[in-house]
């Protein structure tokens, strides 16, 4: 099963400028969460902080009793082996095969014979569907290979936290969909902890288990994918239908009178209906988490608001438990 990543009270700034501030959060063991956000609210130095490759300010990331902020940097560098790590662009070198930037890890990292890196890297690439394409170069492959090869690599350490930044980006909607298919299959397979840095509203509204929203330096909320997805909160509800009304501008933010004057004159929008949450490919086990997960939201439903309430009982209503995984 996947580790828990407790965040508490996480600031980060660069010079004077503030990123976000009093970040707190808990990504549950061996689920799927999205860090949704416009453009520019630092949600890959959050990814970066987790990992302990940026230092916030102020603040703790606890991982197996590890602080990736403030323990010693050996205790550091070894909790960082937990971690699997998806980049934008998939960060793969262009003059090595697929095969051998799979493999870098391992052999960067371990003391495997060559034998047993070749049945790990052949192993990955078949769970993200490339096998065939093993001697084939970065350049000679499309963008959505490249991916799932950069997605393979983060898979061959057996990390317990897979952190994905924008999988989705350059993608088109067709390829978006097979990703988000995908990450839902990896988590069913090795039951890892998973965040998801997006702005796609594809994958936040059928990939994760939870939800977090990063907008003016803050979080806006984390929790329950049905909290966010049913959320009135203007900014979070401009983002989720892509309106042009509401907190988010070009800049990032608009100032009081533009918000005042477009709420005098905006129309009211149709309640937002939840997609279902993707479900593991047939063949393929049913996702562990998801009976963990329905055990921890059941517990918070007092605590939640009325429509993610309903939203909740809803999906796990007996029409919508068919093999074992809702959401």
């Amino acid at each position: 099963m996947g580790t828990e990543v407790v965040v508490e009270g996480l600031t980060k700034s660069f010079g004077k400028q503030n990123v976000w501030q009093d970040v707190s959060l808990t990504l549950p063991a061996g689920e799927v969460s999205v860090m949704l956000g416009p453009s520019g609210t630092g949600k890959t130095v959050f990814l970066k902080s987790l990992i302990g490759l940026l230092k916030p300010e102020r603040g703790r990331v606890l991982i197996d009793g590890v602080d990736m902020v403030n323990s010693p940097e050996r205790d550091i560098y070894e909790t960082r082996k937990l971690f699997g790590l998806m980049f934008q662009d998939g960060a793969l070198f262009g003059s090595m095969s697929l095969f051998d930037n799979i493999a870098f890890p391992l052999r960067e990292h371990t003391r495997k014979k060559e034998t047993e890196i070749r049945r790990v890297v052949m192993e990955r690439m078949e769970m993200v569907g490339l096998l065939g394409a093993e001697g084939k170069l970065p350049g000679e492959i499309s963008g959505g290979m490249r991916k799932r090869a950069g997605l393979a690599r983060a898979l061959v350490l057996d990390p317990q936290i897979i952190l994905c930044d924008e999988p989705d980006s350059g993608l088109d909607p067709v390829r978006t969909a097979y990703l988000s298919q995908l990450l839902i299959d990896l988590n069913a397979q090795i039951d890892a902890t998973m965040l998801i840095v997006t702005h796609n509203l594809d994958i936040a509204a059928t990939v994760p288990d939870n939800m977090g929203m990063l907008f003016r330096r803050n979080l806006v909320t984390f929790g329950p994918r049905e909290v966010l997805l049913t959320s009135d909160e203007p900014v979070v509800a401009q983002f989720l239908s892509g309106r042009r009304e509401g907190p988010i501008g070009m800049s990032e933010e608009k100032d009081a009178a533009t918000l005042a004057r477009e709420q005098r004159t905006s129309t009211s929008h149709a309640p937002r209906v939840l997609a279902p949450q993707l479900e593991p490919s047939p063949g393929l086990p049913p996702r562990a988490a998801v009976l963990r997960r329905r055990e921890r939201v059941l517990a918070m439903l007092p605590h939640l608001p009325e429509p993610a309430r309903d939203a909740i009982l809803r999906s796990y209503a007996p029409a919508g438990t068919a093999g074992g995984a809702v959401s």
